[in-house]
């Protein structure tokens, strides 16, 4: 029987948390306050490790069952869920943490959203206002130190102004290019009554809609398609954003044009499809990039220059250049337009569909490109890449080869389930031959690109898609950057399979470091059992014993009522024989 439940043993410590728990407090604080807010913006999660500087902001919590608090293991790992939530809903989540060392643990989960172009918000605690002005303990400027990664972040200085400040944030993330915002919330203002009293009520969201290009701007990029002989389309992260992904593969498939993806563009096209030429992004010569050598106009999506410079695929800086996005392009020396279409995308994308359709590509209509010899100049590069994939599909030697790994693993799960990487040498290879079929079903940070993504990442998709299997595909090193969230998938149900590549080492940094010096150094590290590791959290935990037993083990994890881990000893000598026949990497991430 615990001292709760024993009549006459209730501890002195327990009798003071009693007597503060129904002490008197004001009816409604700023936090409970900021808390209605959340609920008015239609925030559905707050993701955070609990501390003392937002305990106000807890308690609120804790009374409003619109809003799910999910307690994590680390800070990062709450900016990580927020993250991905964003990137997959459009709609922000909060990663809420304390001052000083809370904070800073958040930074690069914000960054992250901040370069990936992910709606979320951030809150944190603070000292007491009376405090700000003077040394006090775990104190930093934490506004000052996010201002680099957010779209705008402020401090709570008036109670009356945080229904404005709250409004503000959400409007901001959301706004194109989404991003962080951040709020600051200082200890004692959280206690407080607001000013006015129940007056301050929480502001509404409403709808903001994009503008659309002129029917001149339409009819210029029509026409500058119509005299292309050759002409190619690179679909980037804004299409998936901007859920255009069923206008660009009608676009595609109505004026048959190939498509080329980048790494977090993955999904826009299915790769099923013999007009996708799969994701552009390796460092390296890959077969793609041949794509945009013959290509004479490149057609530009939703494309962030975040992703890929387009020094990649442009090099000369002479490539004719289409450019459609929410926002005006960036100044690149590289990357200059002829023409802007600049408006909500898909609303694009048809217009441009209907002006092209009489115009036709190269003076010929859709069926005659169909037929001629001239729009099949890409289809070795998709010979290319498919042949990559099936050389090793079924090759049974040890350890499992990376081709091995993801053909296995993209027939393990179904077209709408989801695989969030981590970022190492594994993701080269996700992005490069792991087929995506629907959009926002491969989820790869490649604006950030930080390591100890993938498992926080999972969680947030399980809890999206709860109907999905969702799979984490990490490497050993990304993986123990952020593993103690294992016990927070097991203690709120998100059943996520995590996949392991082990190696023993960072194997991209290896890979890098073999071709431009001829030998690693300082890249290896040892490893837990995997397996052992997640049965101590209550998980289940498999190893592929050979190649042949990959499949079956995939397949049973998944099947698994549970999260579960799969260990993939991974036979990382494939990344030099890649890059023999490639070119060498760059030396750049």
């Amino acid at each position: 029987m615990s001292p709760a439940e024993a009549p006459g043993r209730v501890s002195r410590a327990g009798t003071i948390a009693f007597e503060m728990a129904t002490a008197e407090r004001p009816a409604r604080t700023a936090a409970s306050l900021l808390v209605e807010c959340l609920v008015a913006e239609g925030c559905e999660y707050v993701f955070s490790v609990p501390g003392e500087e937002t305990l106000d902001i807890l308690e609120a919590l804790s009374h409003e069952d619109r809003v799910r608090h999910v307690t994590t293991r680390h800070e990062q790992g709450a900016a990580f869920m927020a993250d991905v939530h964003g990137r997959l809903t459009g709609r922000s989540a909060v990663a809420l943490a304390t001052l000083g060392p809370g904070a800073t643990n958040l930074v690069t989960g914000i960054a992250d959203a901040y370069l990936d172009r992910a709606p979320m918000v951030a809150i944190t605690g603070q000292v007491g206002s009376d405090k700000l002005h003077k040394e006090a303990h775990q104190l930093v400027d934490i506004v000052r130190m996010f201002e680099p990664v957010t779209k705008w972040n402020t401090r709570v200085q008036r109670i009356d102004a945080v229904p404005e400040i709250v409004r503000k944030a959400f409007r901001v993330a959301a706004l194109e290019k989404p991003g962080p915002t951040h709020i600051e919330l200082p200890e004692n203002l959280a206690a407080m009554p607001p000013e006015s009293g129940d007056a301050v009520q929480p502001l509404a969201p409403h709808q903001t809609y994009f503008p659309e290009p002129t029917d001149e701007a339409i009819q210029h990029a029509a026409r500058l398609l119509a005299s292309s002989e050759r002409p190619l389309i690179l679909a980037g992260n804004g299409v998936l954003r901007r859920h255009a992904s069923e206008e660009l593969r009608a676009l595609a498939r109505g004026l048959h044009i190939p498509v080329a993806v980048t790494f977090m563009g993955k999904g826009a096209i299915d790769d099923r499809s013999h007009l996708s030429l799969m994701a552009v992004g390796l460092q390296a010569r890959d077969h793609v990039l041949s794509g945009f050598d013959r290509a004479d106009l490149v057609m530009s999506v939703g494309y962030d220059l975040v992703e890929y410079a387009p020094a990649r695929w442009n090099p000369d800086g002479r490539k004719r250049i289409v450019h459609i996005d929410t926002q005006p392009a960036e100044v690149d020396a590289l990357y200059q337009p002829e023409i802007e279409l600049v408006g909500d995308i898909d609303g694009t994308l048809r217009r441009l569909l209907d002006a092209l359709l009489p115009l036709g590509i190269g003076g010929r209509d859709a069926t005659a490109r169909h037929e001629s010899r001239e729009i099949l100049v890409h289809a070795d590069l998709r010979t290319a890449l498919l042949d990559d994939l099936r050389a090793f599909e079924a090759h049974d030697g040890w350890p499992i080869k990376p081709q091995r790994a993801i053909a296995d693993l993209r027939r393990a799960l179904g077209p709408s389930d989801i695989v969030v990487s981590d970022v190492g040498a594994h993701k080269v290879w996700v992005a490069r031959l792991f087929q995506a079929y629907e959009p926002n079903t491969v989820i790869i940070s490649n604006g950030f690109a930080s390591m100890g993504i993938s498992l926080p990442g999972a969680i947030a998709a399980k809890l999206v898609h709860p109907d999905r299997k969702v799979v984490a595909l990490c490497g050993d090193g990304g993986f123990l950057m952020n593993s103690q969230e294992l016990e927070t998938a097991t203690r709120i149900g998100a059943n996520v399979t995590v996949v392991v590549w082990r190696d023993d080492g960072y194997g991209l940094i290896d890979w890098k470091q073999r071709n431009e010096f001829g030998r690693p150094f300082a890249v290896e590290f040892g490893n837990p059992d995997f397996v052992a590791y997640a049965q101590s959290f209550g998980i289940a935990g498999f190893r592929a014993g050979s190649s042949d037993a990959l499949y079956p083990t995939l397949m049973r994890a998944l099947q698994h009522d549970g999260p579960s881990l799969v260990e993939v000893p991974i036979d990382y000598r494939e990344n030099l024989r890649l890059t023999e026949r490639l070119g060498a990497l760059s030396t750049s991430s």
